[in-house]
């Protein structure tokens, strides 16, 4: 049974080191993929998207009525047209002069952050120059980034508007949050179903209940009647018979209102009953089983209540720039610094087996284990893997193996270093002595991770789950592994 426990212990650890060195792969269509999640890296390491936003200096032509009123209409008009209607048209800039102030600027640079935030961005830098108003956003290269550089100039105005007279009815005063729900019909085949949630504030409440009690599909029912003549055999006398014969013909004409962002339609739609809570829910897409497809309509509806909940930008801003720009540190030395770090840990495992022979080969068997274990935590706790985050690993594989050592020798120093009763008193002290000196690092670790700047949060993170998984690995498997070994 000692042989069987050691030997099951050992086979974990490699299977543990064999998915995290080298993953796990599944056929897929004609390719292997590898299904291990890969590492979420810092822009310093990874390079980065940098995107420039400018001013928009653009105009645009709008039409106006004798009165100076805005017009808005499906076609261009021709100047004949124009002059029949007693229009002017007049070219207007996308951007007033007295909007481009440095208060609009950093009021735009904030807006955009909150976007960014909202969507799940965990990392950016963003800078607004002053004087011209241009801001340059910084973003990681993932599979998301093209979604967010498609939203991140939107200027966010939003409009309810009655389809008709073009009578704008809501717009963003009337908005207190937007974001995204879920619903599932009774039916499992029909799937999830992605819902867009704008909740309006007290004064967006009452509008929104008068608008939905307004614009409702109608039925009008319209009477007929029918006039029935007989005559006689003879031809002499004529007897008519008029009856009225009422038929109900119903006509369904609705009173729509249009939804717009940007100025671009969304929906044009009525309301099947009154809105009286003060949440209109707009479904993205249809109810779908496919993961793939129903996180497409979470991204959309993410990026479009994101919008929506920051507010709109006072100033248009149009893309000038969008490059991927790659880090100056490049995977060659990253390969090259891991290689050192590996010929070092080497080196300290066979001094482990030097010194305490047996144990110090079972010990340096299980510790692979836990960088291996720690490596797959690594990947699948979203942590952002920067420089210092490196650090940090290098750091907590060398409290690891100062850990281990701790115990070790406790244990050969011990009176009986064969009997497990000293080596559990053994293994005890060793955690007592060395987490009680660890005490400051760990505060230090807890306040880094809520740091936030990403550089020193992501050191955090990485120490904070290497301490925590010091103290539970070595608990359940190396020492473990030292009693077993100790058992007669």
């Amino acid at each position: 049974m000692k042989k069987i426990k050691i030997i099951t212990i050992i086979a974990l650890v490699v299977l543990v080191t064999m998915v995290s060195f080298f993953g796990v792969y599944v056929h897929v269509q004609n390719r292997m993929e590898n299904k291990v999640r890969d590492y979420d890296l810092d822009m310093d390491l990874q390079g980065a998207r940098y995107i420039r936003l400018a001013v928009n200096t653009e105009s645009q032509d709008v039409i106006k009525d004798a009165d100076g009123n805005e017009v808005e209409t499906d076609e261009e008009m021709t100047d004949e047209q124009l002059a029949e209607n007693n229009y002017t048209k007049e070219s207007v800039p996308n951007n007033r002069e007295d909007s481009l102030t440095v208060e609009n600027y950093e009021k735009s640079k904030k807006i955009i952050e909150e976007r960014l935030k909202s969507q799940g961005v965990g990392e950016y830098e963003i800078t607004v120059d002053s004087q011209t108003g241009d801001i340059l956003v910084q973003l990681p290269e993932n599979d998301a980034t093209d979604n967010f550089v498609s939203n991140i100039n939107t200027v966010g105005k939003f409009e309810i508007i009655d389809a008709d007279t073009k009578e704008v009815l809501m717009d963003n005063g009337d908005i207190k949050l937007a974001n995204v729900m879920y619903g599932s019909s009774s039916s499992t085949s029909s799937g999830t179903t992605v819902y867009l949630n704008i909740e309006f504030n007290k004064q967006g409440k009452e509008k929104l209940a008068n608008i939905s009690n307004t614009y409702v599909e109608t039925e009008n029912t319209t009477n007929t009647s029918t006039e029935n003549t007989t005559t006689d055999e003879t031809g002499d006398s004529t007897t008519v018979n008029e009856t009225n014969t009422t038929s109900d013909s119903t006509e369904t004409s609705n009173k729509e209102i249009t939804m717009k962002i940007d100025d671009q339609e969304i929906m044009t739609t009525s309301f099947d009953e009154p809105i009286e809570n003060g949440q209109l829910q707009l479904s993205i897409g249809s109810a779908t089983t496919s993961t793939d497809t129903l996180q497409d309509y979470i991204t959309q509806a993410t990026a479009m209540a994101s919008v929506l909940d920051s507010g709109n930008l006072p100033i248009q801003y149009d893309i000038e720039s969008n490059e991927y720009i790659l880090s100056d540190i490049t995977s060659t030395e990253i390969q090259y610094l891991a290689l050192a770090v590996g010929i070092v840990l080497l080196i300290g495992l066979v001094i482990y087996i030097i010194r305490y022979k047996l144990n110090g080969f079972l010990s340096a068997i299980v510790f692979v284990g836990f960088i291996s274990l720690y490596l797959l935590i690594i990947r699948y706790t979203n942590v952002s893997v920067s420089i210092q985050g490196i650090v940090g690993m290098i750091v907590t594989i060398l409290l690891n193996y100062l850990f281990i050592n701790k115990i070790l020798s406790k244990i050969k120093n011990s009176e009986d270093s064969k009997k497990i009763e000293n080596i559990k008193e053994a293994i005890k002290e060793g955690y007592k002595e060395f987490f009680m000196r660890l005490i400051p690092i760990c505060i230090s670790i807890i306040v880094f991770c809520f740091v936030s700047w990403t550089t020193i949060s992501s050191f955090g993170m990485v120490m904070f789950w290497g301490v925590a998984l010091i103290a539970l690995y070595n608990y359940l498997i190396t020492a473990t592994m030292l009693k077993v070994k100790a058992e007669k």
